[in-house]
């Protein structure tokens, strides 16, 4: 439930849980990581985030990244096509 002070509007972790598809530990280790806003400490011990922070929140959760070519080499050594080092396929 979001909490107005001072005019401004903050959302709580449950409210930023439910507009993110995340767990809450992902959550909190992505704010540990500085992945994320880490927010503003109320009453000294709740974590709320301004409506901008969820909307940074919600865009790192949604982010594409593409696949690095190491990755893509890495990824056939699962499906037994990853070249080796004369470049020949297995």
């Amino acid at each position: 439930m979001p909490i107005t002070i001072e005019g401004q509007t903050y959302l709580n972790g449950n409210d930023v849980l439910a507009r993110v598809p995340v767990t809450r530990q992902t959550l909190w280790r992505w704010r540990q990581e500085g992945k994320i806003p880490a927010g503003h400490r109320y009453r000294g011990k709740q974590v709320l985030f301004s409506p901008e922070e969820v909307e940074m929140i919600e865009a790192y959760a949604n982010r594409l990244e593409a696949i690095e070519p190491a990755t893509v080499r890495q990824l056939g050594l699962f499906r037994g096509t990853a070249p080796t080092r004369n470049g020949r396929v297995r």
